[in-house]
């Protein structure tokens, strides 16, 4: 049976990547960390991982409950401490308590430092701070360079990870019918928006499904997807049900505040 087929075709090259990586873990008893992986990817390193005899999969994210993670694939004889997953804890602190800043303004902030974005976590944005969980072979660099977020300077300070302190995060239930789940017509349906209106920014790369940038309005989203539309926010999509008696078909979704 070819694995690929319960994968999308764009995530086939990390699918062969992830192959790779549980097939050194069972023939050779090696030890591989990851990087820090979206949901989706955690979701495919574990689901290969458990095909696999003698290869295990643990991952920490900084805190319980984190979105992204770091991963460490290892044989049966070996549990990984906390320490051996290579995650650190930054807090950043601006000089203007009178401008608030937000989650792409420090996203913005680590990626013109020129960090790839699989090299830190979540971000945790509070009233006048916010804390990264970032690589630990960057976490010097981010302290000594991350001076400047959305013109406000800034300073950042090493915390212990017991310090994390983790926003709540709020979200509300929506339900709609669509002709088809089509990815124009969902977040049309969740943001009130024309299909023209939607359409455009797809095609110019403003929508993201797990994390991935999909150009193509007509990309059918499934149970458990994630869609980002730029400046709009974002959505789960909770349930696919069944058609209507006028043939339209019924969804469920989380909009996160």
């Amino acid at each position: 049976m070819d694995l690929h087929q319960h994968f999308r075709r764009d995530e086939h090259p990390f699918v062969e990547r992830v192959l790779e990586w549980t097939s050194r873990v069972s023939d050779r008893y090696e030890v591989i960390r990851t990087d820090f992986l979206d949901p989706r990817q955690a979701f495919i390193v574990r689901a290969l991982a458990g095909r696999e005899v003698g290869v295990y999969f643990a991952l920490c994210g900084g805190y319980e409950g984190a979105e992204r993670v770091r991963g460490i694939l290892h044989p049966e004889y070996m549990e990984p401490e906390r320490e051996e997953f290579g995650v650190q804890l930054l807090e950043v602190k601006g000089s203007n308590e009178f401008l608030s800043l937000e989650h792409r303004d420090y996203l913005g902030s680590l990626l013109g430092l020129g960090i790839k974005r699989e090299k830190f976590g979540d971000i945790l944005v509070h009233k006048d701070s916010a804390q990264l969980i970032v690589a630990e072979e960057i976490a010097e660099y981010v302290r000594l360079h991350m001076t400047q977020v959305h013109r406000i300077h800034v300073t950042v300070e090493s915390k212990l990870l017991d310090e994390v302190n983790v926003p709540e995060q709020s979200f509300r239930p929506l339900s709609f019918t669509v002709q088809s789940p089509r990815l124009d017509a969902v977040i049309g349906d969740v943001y009130r928006l024309s299909r023209a209106k939607v359409i455009a920014p797809i095609q110019n790369g403003r929508a993201k499904v797990n994390w991935r940038e999909v150009n193509d309005p007509a990309f059918r989203l499934e149970e458990g997807d994630v869609v980002s539309f730029k400046g709009f926010g974002r959505f789960k999509v909770s349930g696919i049900g069944g058609e209507t008696k006028k043939g339209r078909i019924k969804m469920e979704v989380a909009v996160f505040d």
